[in-house]
């Protein structure tokens, strides 16, 4: 009989420390995955650590503010659409800048360049001439994009990861140009540059 305990014991201990390893799998938010979703186990360290979705939405401005400031030579933006989901809020800038499809590449690559000395991880790219994208995500579960739309029309992303519920405000972040307020959707890019609107010489 007291064998028999001894070996239960065992299995027991044995057990639980398979579980606290799963366990403490799950809270180290290892991701191996290799898009930033809500299913991505950073997104579960994000909600744990107090992150509401007021929070997020302003880190995933100052992302979308550290990667326009980059461009050289500047281009004016214009705020799009903030949209909620369950536990999670998209950002969005639109440039209003035209920019050429001979420039389009130096765009990319520019912004490309900033969220790779960011530490960003470049998880996809869109190669096509006419609209190309290229698609990164943050160390903390944030995924970000820049993407060429119609008439070279450049639009910026920041998705946040699931976080805890709450209200989120307006972006605070201030316009370069006319904010068009209550205007949806945007006009088609109107601000000529001499550097980015220019056909190849």
């Amino acid at each position: 009989m007291r064998r028999r305990f001894q070996i239960v014991a065992v299995t027991l201990a044995a057990g639980f420390a398979l579980s606290a390893c799963g366990s403490e799998n799950a809270q180290s938010g290892a991701n191996t995955s290799t898009t930033a979703t809500k299913s991505d186990k950073s997104d579960k360290s994000t909600k744990e650590n107090g992150m509401d979705m007021q929070e997020a939405a302003d880190r995933a401005d100052s992302m979308l503010d550290a990667a326009l400031k980059k461009i050289d030579p500047e281009v004016q933006w214009a705020h799009g659409q903030t949209t909620k989901g369950s536990c999670d809020v998209t950002r969005r800038r639109t440039v209003m800048t035209i920019v050429s499809a001979e420039r389009r590449q130096v765009f990319l690559d520019q912004i490309e360049q900033f969220w790779r000395a960011s530490d960003y991880r470049i998880k996809a790219k869109n190669v096509d001439e006419q609209f190309p994208a290229v698609y990164a995500v943050s160390k903390d579960g944030f995924g970000i994009s820049v993407s060429i739309r119609a008439k070279g029309q450049a639009f910026f992303e920041a998705d946040t990861p699931c976080v805890k519920e709450s209200k989120v405000a307006d972006s605070t972040a201030a316009p370069n140009g006319p904010a068009y307020k209550g205007v949806y959707p945007l006009p088609s890019p109107n601000v000529r540059s001499d550097f980015w609107s220019a056909a190849a010489s």
